[in-house]
């Protein structure tokens, strides 16, 4: 039975969208999160009554409150999203992301370990969440989980450090591990210094959108939603000790991303008045990759998983959602951030 679900960093943008699918799928739910800048409690309003979810606000490096969450509610499914995210961030200050995204995992599964029996642990699935940053650079093809890991950011590094330390976990002390790494999500709920969120706002402002270099550079993109069904996918077919890419193999540079974004938004708003100029090139940030580009086929051939959203439909709904919840942003940008760090004008 998987029945009982434990999402650590349920608060943030994916984790969210991760618990209110699970919930519709009637899964009993616990959101074990400590509660940062980017968290999205909002999403919640509609399921404060359900039986079937509970918050409890826990910091992973607390470790006598983490040992007990476990101890008391004992999961069979624990999905590790609790994550530092931005990797501008990352760069500014790297020694939070050490903390946030490598001792945090380790003091978890080090938890796990400690809290379970030898016959209980081999029931239990922990399923971590990665990126398809660890792999670096992808300036041909794509890369399939066999492929070295090769980051070259805080975050990206952070991720790839957490991975192996996990793994090694995994195989020495026989915890059922599946690492999971995907490309860009957008969709609702995402926080605001995230690059389509960036764009869908800045435009909806009349502000130019602030796009790193020459804009070149390639990332794939995955509606929220879709990950949560690879998600449900890998927690009800995937085999312990694999790894599994998931992605969409739809690329494009940042550029015309947000080209597009407001071409869209001139189809669905034609009233709407909008600054003509699109985009303002600012310097570029140290170490930013020029491609990502993720192989996701054994995911597809193996457990039958494929993306049910297009981006033009996916990225239409989004547009519309940050349209719909224009109070939601705005406080964001009122209280927590204003879009801060973007670079220097060149």
């Amino acid at each position: 039975m998987l029945n009982k679900i434990l999402v650590t960093g349920g608060s943030g943008f994916i984790g969210s969208n991760l618990i209110k699918y699970l919930l519709e799928k009637k899964y009993k739910v616990i959101n074990v999160d400590k509660l940062n800048y980017s968290s999205t409690p909002d999403i919640y309003k509609n399921f404060t009554r359900n039986r079937s979810y509970k918050f409890i606000n826990a910091d992973l490096l607390n470790s006598k409150k983490i040992y007990k969450i476990l101890k008391r509610n004992k999961p069979k499914v624990i999905f590790n999203l609790a994550a530092e995210t931005h990797v501008d961030r990352s760069i500014d200050s790297p020694s939070s992301f050490i903390k946030n995204n490598i001792l945090a995992s380790l003091n978890l599964i080090e938890n796990i370990k400690n809290c379970y029996f030898k016959s209980e642990i081999k029931k239990i699935k922990l399923i971590h969440i990665s990126t398809d940053e660890v792999y670096g650079n992808v300036l041909r093809k794509t890369s399939k989980e066999d492929k070295a890991y090769d980051p070259n950011s805080p975050y990206a590094a952070s991720k790839a450090s957490a991975d192996h330390i996990l793994r090694s976990y995994g195989v020495t002390y026989n915890i059922p591990l599946t690492i999971v790494n995907c490309c860009n999500n957008y969709g609702p709920y995402q926080f605001p210094e995230k690059f389509i969120p960036t764009v869908i706002i800045n435009i909806l402002k009349k502000k130019s959108v602030p796009i790193y270099g020459s804009g070149q550079n390639i990332r794939e993109w995955i509606h929220v939603n879709d990950y949560c069904s690879a998600l449900d996918k890998i927690m009800k077919k995937g085999n312990p000790g694999q790894s599994y890419n998931v992605g969409t193999g739809f690329r494009i540079t940042n550029i015309n991303l947000s080209k597009m974004i407001y071409k869209e938004i001139k189809k669905l708003f034609p009233s709407l008045k909008l600054n003509k100029k699109i985009n303002k090139k600012i310097a570029d940030r140290p170490g930013h990759d020029f491609r990502y580009a993720i192989n996701s086929k054994k995911l597809q051939k193996e457990l039958g998983w494929c993306p049910a959203e297009s981006f033009k439909t996916g990225i239409k709904k989004t547009i519309q959602w940050y349209l719909d919840n224009e109070n939601w942003w705005k406080n964001i940008q009122e209280k927590k951030y204003n879009q801060e760090r973007l670079g220097e004008d060149i």
